[in-house]
């Protein structure tokens, strides 16, 4: 999701949408004990699909009420990836994903720290969150609650499961697509080049 060149990033702190990031992080510990204490697969379903929209949420009300922050830039996908990793751990947890979906996703948010950890090394600021890695990560969110309804016998779970594995799959794909895309932005502001598809 492209944001126009003139939209001004302010420095304030208490936002809506910053609250609703800060929100996502706060429901995460529930999230994880709803999954592995009580497995309550209803629960955890609803938490991260609250979780999901608010993710969309805020992003939509900070470019349409002019609410795009510095925090919110760093907080937001912060939020996104420890959902992400908590999320994809506790569905390893549970067996109900592969380790090896674990590996590809977390190795995935390595590779980008380091480059992030250089760019910031050389002096600049942190790569602007892509739409791709939006796109990515808006797939896992979809794609990790439903299964949670995939588990059991029901015809809900017949339902459930391909759709989930579509999210998953098409998300962990684009998820690495994005990461190369980082390392092309990367590249660029090293450079000196003006980066275009930001979001």
């Amino acid at each position: 999701m492209s944001e126009p060149e003139s939209q001004l990033v302010s420095s304030r702190v208490l936002t809506i949408p910053n609250a609703l990031s800060a929100l996502r992080l706060v429901i995460i510990p529930v999230f994880i004990w709803a999954a592995l204490g009580p497995e309550n697969d209803l629960l955890a379903f609803g938490l991260l699909a609250v979780s999901a929209v608010t993710d969309w949420l805020d992003g939509v009300i900070a470019r349409r009420f002019n609410m795009v922050s510095r925090v919110g830039q760093l907080l937001d996908p912060i939020a996104d990836r420890l959902f992400v990793v908590s999320t994809i751990v506790v569905l390893a947890v549970r067996e109900i994903v592969p380790w090896w979906l674990v590996l590809l996703l977390v190795s995935r948010d390595v590779v980008l720290f380091f480059v992030q950890l250089y760019v910031h090394r050389r002096g600049v600021e942190p790569l602007p969150v892509h739409y791709v890695g939006k796109a990515a990560t808006a797939c896992l969110l979809y794609g990790m609650p439903l299964l949670f309804l995939s588990t059991g016998d029901s015809g809900v779970a017949d339902v459930a499961t391909p759709l989930a594995w579509a999210f998953i799959i098409w998300g962990t794909g684009i998820y690495w697509w994005s990461a190369v895309l980082y390392g092309e932005q990367a590249s660029a502001v090293l450079q000196g080049r003006r980066l275009e598809l930001s979001a």
